[in-house]
């Protein structure tokens, strides 16, 4: 099974739009929406029209551009934003003084999710995938049980055997407290039509979450295209629900 997200839902109306539009055309399972957003309350409307599996797309590392219910849960949001941001791989280290600013940063934002679509998301992920950065795992932030997505899966000679066992530990690690997938990928992998045939094989007897961001003109285009609907050909197509 092939589940087909579009990443930041809401968070412009460009990208609710272009996403939109290749859910309209059936080249997309699903979105993962930002909240206290530009255009989240749109957004939210427009999924709730038309039926799209939503999830929650967590934002760590960007402000705020829509309305926020409290002066606190800004802050305390503005505290981990200025921690992941501060240097390149922040998000490897644990920071104790923050750990109940990211259990308060996600919990407003699932609630404020909650609130807009009137369900619990139906997955969690992470802009920039920032959910599975250091404090978040090890402070088990997400409640157990809740699906969530793993890192991305590269084969060997496509990255180090450091970043690869990295990537396994982690999904190790949130495989004991939540539903995954088995593959996870980004759209421009499948550009490569090597790469796509490989992805295609593992989708036959397995779940694999394909991720993209329709607003980019070269992965609408691909999307939308004749040749990415041909791969997939017979593949099912799903949600996270079915995980």
């Amino acid at each position: 099974m092939v589940i087909i997200n579009a990443d930041d839902w809401g968070r412009s109306r460009d990208e609710t739009d272009a996403a939109a539009d290749c859910f309209a055309r059936g080249r997309i399972t699903s979105v993962t929406a930002m909240v206290f957003m530009q255009d989240s309350e749109r957004a939210a409307h427009v999924a709730r029209e038309r039926g799209i599996d939503v999830g929650l797309h967590l934002n760590l590392d960007q402000p705020f551009t829509g309305e926020v219910p409290s002066g606190p849960a800004r802050e305390r949001h503005e505290r981990v934003v200025a921690f992941l941001t501060s240097r390149e791989y922040a998000f490897l280290l644990y920071n104790p003084l923050l750990s109940q600013d990211f259990r308060d940063a996600y919990q407003a934002q699932y609630a404020e999710f909650v609130r807009l679509y009137g369900r619990p998301p139906s997955h969690v992920d992470g802009h920039h995938h920032l959910h599975l950065c250091t404090n978040m795992l090890l402070g088990r932030v997400i409640t157990q049980g809740v699906r969530v997505r793993r890192s991305f899966h590269f084969w060997p000679g496509e990255k180090g055997l450091a970043n690869r066992n990295y990537r396994k530990a982690v999904d190790w690690l949130l495989a004991r407290r939540h539903p995954i997938v088995d593959y996870f990928f980004a759209l421009p992998h499948c550009f490569d039509e090597r790469r796509m045939d490989r992805v295609v094989s593992l989708a036959r007897t397995a779940v694999v979450e394909i991720m993209t961001h329709p607003t980019n003109p070269a992965e609408h285009a691909f999307l939308t295209g004749f040749k990415f609907a041909s791969s997939l050909g017979s593949i099912q197509a799903g949600t996270y629900a079915a995980v």
